[in-house]
């Protein structure tokens, strides 16, 4: 991900000296418990400690030789380490050191990501409590349907955070997992103590089979649910991008002193933040089919995977952190403007009524169909020509035949679609 869209802290999970340093700890932990078995002679682990070092430069120059990486990692601590080093690595292979410390990077990611989304939740929670009763239209297809609150639609995206915040918990779950097996995973050349040993260091758990790699349904999982969290953040983007056009405006991204919205027109302020969300969610679901097509390695193990998750490992956390952050910064400062709220839901003269009218029809004796037919006719009438629904009620003869003047006027109450607001927002919401 380039500097534009990258946040620090995430971005020194993905550094070299963060992997190497995680794949050094992984051979001092494995040879502190080859030595309590006996397997290698005390005091290698010490040295580790003592004199493990590595030059990521010097990495760079010996895999320019070697074409190995690990082996390039390994030589270079060597040369930092001395005598004790040729017991460092022992019966392991290069999978048991990447496969672990990618799944340490991949945790410490998480870790963040689950941070942000408490991030995002504390500020839709505030919000959804401020505009609880802030009466608003809601619409289906694009087309007003009946009244709802903006408190309640900003609830919908906190229940919505709160299953993103699980996923990404049980994606942690699964991904924290080492493979220290040895060739094809058998253990014949390392006991599986070792592999127990490092794990509980690390705070992971053991792979019960891992074939020489950790399988990659795991990392399939893990980017998916990256995917899923990645479109929820769309999902509110796209929302306030509609809200915020020029026809609506009935809420709008902060636009801060000293910010320019266009290079030709100065009247302009445009959704650019949410915008560039859908970009980002784009980027980080492209994560997605890579991940699921690494399932399907050969046999025992091949490489087909690495370089994919070489990429998408940094890009998708990168990525989904970043929106995150951006999408909690725009939830807090979204400017609301309930009066054009009121105005839009009052447009169509009534019409979100409509389904009242029909329901006190029907219980006023009236067939449903023939009540459908006389609610749309009126209301059609209206669409097409303006005016006021509740006027064309009261002036059609089938409906004031079956409905008083006072009986149709009741109908029309918009505190009869925010009756229920609290008691929504109160059960998503709970103590938060």
């Amino acid at each position: 991900m380039i500097p534009r869209y990258t946040r620090p802290e995430m971005a020194a999970i993905w550094e070299a000296d963060n992997r190497f340093q995680i794949m050094l700890e992984i051979e001092t932990l494995a040879a502190e418990a080859m030595e309590e078995l006996g397997t290698i002679p005390a005091g290698v682990a010490d040295a580790l400690r003592a004199r493990g070092a590595f030059e990521v430069s010097r990495i760079d120059e010996i895999e320019r030789e070697t074409k190995h990486d690990v082996i390039a990692f390994l030589t270079n601590v060597a040369e930092h380490v001395g005598e004790e080093a040729r017991f460092m690595h022992q019966g392991m292979t290069s999978s048991d050191v990447l496969d672990t410390a990618f799944a340490v990077q991949l945790t410490q990611a998480t870790d963040l990501l689950i941070a942000d989304v408490d991030g995002l939740l504390e500020a839709l929670a505030a919000r959804t409590r401020e505009h609880a009763m802030t009466l608003t239209v809601g619409r289906s297809h694009g087309i007003h349907a009946e009244p709802t609150t903006f408190g309640l639609k900003l609830a919908g995206y906190h229940a919505e955070f709160q299953r993103a915040r699980r996923r990404l918990v049980t994606a942690r779950e699964e991904i924290a997992t080492c493979a220290i097996s040895g060739p094809v995973g058998t253990f014949a050349t390392v006991d599986p103590r070792v592999e127990a040993h490092v794990a509980a260091k690390l705070g992971l758990s053991v792979e019960p089979v891992s074939t020489q790699v950790i399988p990659r349904d795991r990392h399939a999982a893990f980017f998916a649910a990256l995917g899923v969290v990645a479109s929820s953040v769309e999902r509110l983007a796209v929302e306030i991008r509609h809200l915020q056009r020029t026809e609506l405006r009935e809420a709008e991204e902060e636009f801060t002193a000293g910010q320019k919205g266009s290079s030709a027109m100065p009247h302009k302020r445009n959704p650019i933040l949410t915008e560039n969300l859908t970009g980002l969610a784009r980027l980080v679901r492209a994560a997605v089919v890579p991940a699921l097509e690494n399932v399907a390695l050969w046999h025992e193990r091949d490489i087909s995977h690495s370089s994919v998750e070489r990429n998408i490992g940094p890009d998708a956390t990168l990525g989904l952190d970043f929106a995150l952050a951006r999408l909690t910064r725009v939830v807090k400062g979204l400017v609301i403007y309930p009066d054009n709220m009121m105005a839009n839901l009052e447009r169509l003269g009534g019409l979100v009524f409509s389904q009242r009218v029909l329901l006190a029809l029907t219980q006023a004796g009236v067939s449903r169909e023939d009540a459908y037919r006389l609610v749309q006719k009126n209301a059609m009438a209206t669409w097409q020509e303006g005016g006021q629904f509740l006027d064309r009620l009261k002036a059609d003869p089938e409906v004031a035949a079956k409905a008083s003047q006072a009986d149709l006027a009741a109908i029309f109450d918009y505190g009869f679609y925010t009756r229920h607001a609290r008691t929504v927002i109160d059960r998503v919401l709970g103590g938060a």
